[in-house]
């Protein structure tokens, strides 16, 4: 106590600061009088309800983990008068990341405007009240008066998270910590290293860390740990994730009659108008303060530019300044991208085969021919205003049909399907190699996921005994989970509905335009020049498919809002919880979205025709659409195009250009601000707001996209091409907009992707299915090889005669009135269509022919042997590859072998001083029981 009197005489001789001064005399050391206290002495816990890492949360009852008199320290005292020091020495710069000490951290930020309205005297009490229990909680807070904001209207609230409140909380959330240097071999060397050396980045942006062996937190073991500065050995996304945390649960008041807590209220009803972590420095140059490491400069250099398109990501520095939770989708984006590179160049071969092989293609060659396609007369596309045409005038799309369907379309289909198996089950290795590298693999979804969200608790007034840890904790009775499921799901079920009406109106306007198309191109002469090119099925297709798209993107805006409303009402549990509602929710509404028209596309359109005389109509006014002689393929591969490709630009412009117009706009005055008036809490508060689901949208972007290049691949092999490209420019979008144009996202921890994995995994299986029933009923694959080895009359040239074996004849009499043209100035007595039906001088006249059933036995026969083929060598390949590396596995049982011996050596130690106290007969049978385990461990 003497020596505490004498540095506060001291302190008062040589720096006069009164109000600091005050609040030093309110400390109260945890030591007893003439004990002395040599370096940083842990405070002592004794009596304090200060729950251990197995409890976790459960309630806003224990948050506040540190009282006052605890967190105060004498080793506090000794760095304040160093900061004064310091402080005195320099002029602090206002895109400092510090408080005006120079020495504490920002840890994160509160803003507020102070407005004169009805609520005023509310919001000021919620603060107080808030801001107070802050404090109580441990957490040191530094207030900017609005006068010195570069607008002069916004209030900054600094937040500081003190050494007691960091390795209390670590405990709390079970954060692993550095015990010892890895000494485990590293992986040997690839070949390759030097062909792939142009793509790497620095070893200090890959690695900006040494490789430790690691362990969960303790307060009473910090001795282990290797602290060599308190003020760095907690990483800045580990302060943040640590003061969120708290933020989250502290509470501000009691309104009518309920407990009010967490800042995300008091966000939502204008308390406070932003809350978020500060980004270490501008990203466009260094930070002028040496302490400071600078790493979002390092990442904008280095990761986020658009030149640097070809390098590899430094995924740890991604994990260590944003958390492991963005880290991980990064990792998944850049793993995905480099598989699309295989599947882009098996899919551009196949194409150039299309290409190569187009003047080949007998099929074509016939309907160009002006002897057999110039001598077919087709029925007419629609009902009375449409004429009778000749086949040659399709034999443009004929030769770009032959492009995606032909042998190689079958060999794609197959391979993307052992494709997509070989990448998850890479990507699982993939991610148990992370999960070691970044200590997460005793990371079971953390007990900050598991623990109850803020919003259940405060919605939740019935309480029970949790049965394994015998505390009260909030409930939900089980009449109401089921009102609200049963309300939950007839939401769905009618947004669903919507998208199936929307999509059947998208098919009414077809079959409507259709019949105007045709009519239009056979009677406007200055279209006959592209009438060969631009034919009405395809004028159809395409405007059918913007038209789709603009509905796609106007459903999109309402699901997104739905989809939360509905998760929220159904009150989740746990965090964990609530995100996997929400994604399935979200994922079911964008599936039957974006891929409902190409469904009807792949396996409805030209499926339910019938056969002039004898149409089918929907409503019984609208007559169904008919494919192109050639086939439907093509149509497919315009719509998958036109929505993909406009998906992925629309959505680049919604990512990149929206916020930099939304920045640009609110800085415009701000930007002409010198360094010392434009803070850098004010900086960065004039920045996006990622958001908790920021990452959410990201994921779903990218599982529609694989969904694309999946479920449709066997039309378009060019899609992972397009995919690929997408992605090494969405890499870059992404990076370079967390990295300049949002927030800092609060730090969290993901040891996967979740259950993105689960929804890959089914689409996967489906992507089989459906490529299966496209090149069987979609392409026309299966009847040119039917026609090949069973119908050729040919043997030089097996494929001649196609055409007109897969058209089937009408006799033009035999037309009701409904669908007989107004004219027929050539006088024709017959038309084809595209059938295998008896002709009319048959005794079963227009009924199926043999063939037709050949041809369907023959496209069943191909689907089941192909599902069952695929599958076979899928589930094959999934068995022969391990989830986890043999060195992964290696080196995680050294480590824990390692941790569990550095840990009982210390027990050990601990019991030989209790052995030399005193209690000697108990002592000695745990030294027993401790080295039995230690025997335990290296038997292990």
């Amino acid at each position: 106590m003497l020596k505490l009197i004498l540095l506060l005489v001291l302190t008062e001789a040589f720096f006069p600061f009164k109000d600091d001064i005050a609040i030093l005399t309110k400390f109260k050391p945890s030591q007893s009088e003439g004990e002395e206290c040599n370096g940083p002495e842990i405070i002592s816990t004794a009596g304090s309800e200060i729950p251990s890492s197995s409890e976790g949360l459960n309630s806003t009852e224990t948050t506040l983990l540190i009282p006052e008199h605890q967190v105060q320290s004498e080793r506090k005292y000794n760095l304040f008068l160093k900061r004064r020091l310091r402080i005195d020495k320099r002029h602090q710069s206002k895109d400092s990341i510090f408080f005006r000490d120079g020495v504490r951290r920002i840890d994160f930020v509160l803003s507020y405007v102070d407005d004169l309205n009805k609520e005023w005297e509310k919001k000021l009490e919620r603060r107080k009240e808030f801001e107070s229990n802050l404090q109580k909680a441990g957490l040191e807070l530094e207030t900017e008066d609005k006068k010195e904001s570069e607008d002069g209207k916004i209030f900054f609230v600094k937040i500081h998270a003190p050494w007691e409140v960091l390795i209390t909380y670590a405990e709390v959330l079970n954060i692993k910590v550095p015990i010892r240097e890895n000494d485990i071999t590293p992986r040997v060397e690839n070949p390759l290293d030097c062909v792939l050396f142009p793509l790497r980045l620095p070893e200090k942006v890959m690695h900006p860390e040494p490789d430790y062996f690691t362990a969960p937190f303790s307060k009473d073991k910090q001795e282990l740990y290797l602290i060599n500065d308190e003020s760095t050995f907690f990483s800045p996304s580990m302060r943040n994730r640590i003061v969120n945390y708290i933020l989250t649960r502290c509470p501000y008041g009691t309104e009518e009659g309920k407990k009010k807590f967490g800042i995300k209220r008091l966000l939502n009803n204008g308390t406070y108008t932003a809350a978020y972590p500060l980004h270490d420095c501008q990203y466009w140059k260094k930070a002028s303060d040496p302490n400071c490491d600078s790493e979002r400069y390092t990442l904008y250099m280095e990761w986020a530019r658009f030149l640097r398109f070809y390098k590899e990501q430094p995924l740890d520095l991604i994990r260590k300044y944003y958390g492991e939770k963005i880290g991980i989708y990064f990792a998944w984006l850049g793993f995905y991208t480099e598989m699309l590179f295989l599947a882009a160049v098996v899919g551009l071969i196949c194409f150039l085969y299309g290409l190569f092989t187009m003047d080949e293609n007998m099929s074509s060659k016939e309907i160009c021919d002006p002897a057999i396609g110039g001598e077919i007369i087709m029925c007419p596309l629609c009902d009375r205003d449409c004429e009778y045409w000749r086949l040659n005038t399709t034999c443009e799309s004929s030769q770009y049909s032959h492009l995606f369907d032909n042998v190689a379309t079958l060999f794609f289909a197959i391979f993307m399907g052992i494709w997509v198996t070989l990448f998850l089950e890479f990507w699982k290795r993939r991610q148990a190699r992370l999960k070691y590298e970044w200590d997460l693999v005793d990371f079971e979804e953390e007990q900050q996921q598991l623990q109850l969200r803020p919003e259940y608790e405060a919605k939740c007034t019935r309480k029970k005994r949790n049965p394994i840890t015998q505390e009260m904790e909030p409930y939900l009775p089980l009449t109401s989970q089921a009102v609200r499921f049963c309300i939950s799901g007839a939401t769905v079920l009618f947004w669903v509905s919507l998208i199936i009406a929307s999509m059947i109106a998208v098919i009414v306007y077809r079959l409507a335009v259709y019949a105007a198309f045709a009519s239009l191109m056979e009677n406007t002469q200055t279209l006959q020049p592209i009438s060969g090119l631009l034919t009405p099925q395809l004028a159809t297709s395409v405007t059918a498919s913007c038209l789709n798209f603009v509905i796609i993107m106007i459903l999109n805006f309402f699901y997104e809002r739905i989809a939360i409303w509905i998760t929220d009402m159904e009150i989740p549990r746990t965090h964990m919880e609530y995100e996997n509602r929400l994604t399935m929710k979200m994922f079911l509404f964008q599936f039957v979205n974006y891929y409902s028209s190409c469904f009807y596309v792949a396996f409805f359109k030209g499926k339910f025709v019938g056969y002039p005389g004898g149409y089918t109509y929907m409503f019984n006014r609208w007559r169904n659409e008919e494919c192109d002689p050639a086939g439907c393929l093509i149509e497919l591969t315009t719509q998958l195009t036109i929505v993909m490709a406009g998906k992925q630009i629309w959505g680049n412009i919604q990512e990149a250009i929206v916020p930099w117009i939304c920045n640009w706009w609110g800085r415009r005055k701000a930007r002409n601000n010198p360094e010392n008036l434009y803070s850098r809490w004010e900086q960065d508060h004039d920045l996006q707001t990622f958001g908790a689901l920021g990452l959410f949208y990201e994921y779903l972007e990218m599982v529609i996209q694989f969904g694309f290049i999946t479920l449709f691949v066997a039309s378009f092999p060019l899609a992972p091409l397009l995919a690929l490209m997408n992605n090494i420019l969405e890499i870059r979008v992404d990076s370079w907009k967390l990295t300049t144009q949002y927030r800092r996202p609060v730090a969290a921890k993901a040891h996967s992707i979740g259950v993105w994995q689960e929804i890959l995994n089914g689409m996967a299986i489906l992507s089989v299915v459906t490529n299966a029933f496209i090149v069987a009923f979609t392409s026309d694959m299966i009847p040119r090889l039917v026609y090949y080895y069973a119908y050729s009359e040919d043997e030089d040239s097996p494929m001649s005669g196609y055409i007109n074996n897969s058209l089937s004849v009408f006799q033009i009499s035999d037309f009701p009135e409904r669908n007989k043209p107004k004219e027929n100035p050539e006088n024709f007595f017959i038309c084809r269509y595209r059938d295998y039906r008896y002709p009319p001088d048959h005794e079963r006249k227009y009924l199926h022919t043999m063939q037709f059933w050949h041809i369907l036995a023959a496209k069943l026969a191909f689907i089941i042997i192909m599902e069952h083929v695929v599958f076979i060598v899928k589930f094959f390949v999934a068995w022969m590859i391990p989830d986890v590396p043999a060195d992964v596995k290696a080196k995680i049982k050294r480590e824990k072998y390692l941790t569990q011996k550095i840990l009982h050596e210390y027990e050990l130690e601990k019991l030989k001083e209790r052995l030399c106290q005193g209690d000697k007969q108990a002592t000695e049978k745990e030294f027993i029981a401790t080295e039995g385990r230690m025997e335990l461990s290296r038997a292990m």
